[in-house]
């Protein structure tokens, strides 16, 4: 999928009246509702399974290949191999077609509470049977192209207060033990 996708921009009105559905997301145990694999700048494959790995993140990605601001180097920063996001969020400002969720340039489209209260930066979360992810430090703000995408008001909601508490624009991970995950697996707070 090349960007052949259009979204309707939502208005502020209706984000907000539909934020409650966000803000009561699974704190405990949420599920695995997409995975989006990146393999070039704006190229997007919708995957039923993904495969993580340690070192390369999500198997046929491109993070390994994207430069960071935020390396000495400019090198892909180890905190950022994976990004997450809350799939009720995405739902709120593209509807229901998972080929327009994966506009946002996620990786992992989760219904989980993502909020920095529920998942603080160290927290792990073990996906489907195997995986395990880690909440890193690392802020995942929102762009230029997450507001021609889905319009100036989800971008600022995002930037609120309020979207930053919650997370809405999603958070960085990276993999701690690799393994195959499935859309539909469970993901759960490992203690």
């Amino acid at each position: 999928m090349e960007n052949s996708v259009a979204v309707r921009h939502r208005s502020m009105d209706e984000i907000m009246a539909g934020l409650h559905l966000v803000r009561q997301s699974p704190q405990d145990g949420g599920t695995l509702a997409l995975a989006v694999r990146r393999p070039a700048v704006d190229a997007r494959e919708v995957l039923s399974e993904a495969e993580l790995d340690p070192d390369a993140g999500l198997l046929g990605d491109s993070w390994s290949q994207r430069p960071s601001k935020r390396t000495p180097d400019r090198s892909p920063h180890p905190d950022m191999q994976l990004n997450v996001i809350n799939s009720r969020f995405v739902e709120l400002i593209t509807g229901a077609d998972p080929q327009a969720w994966a506009l946002a340039g996620d990786q992992l489209y989760v219904d989980l509470d993502l909020s920095v209260e529920a998942l603080p930066a160290g927290t792990r979360l073990a996906i489907g049977d195997r995986a395990v992810i880690e909440v890193t430090d690392q802020p995942h703000t929102g762009c230029a192209k997450f507001a021609a995408r889905f319009g100036r008001d989800a971008h600022k909601i995002v930037w609120a207060e309020e979207g930053q508490r919650l997370r809405l624009r999603g958070l960085n991970a990276r993999v701690v033990v690799g393994a195959t995950i499935r859309v539909g697996d469970t993901i759960r707070r490992q203690p």
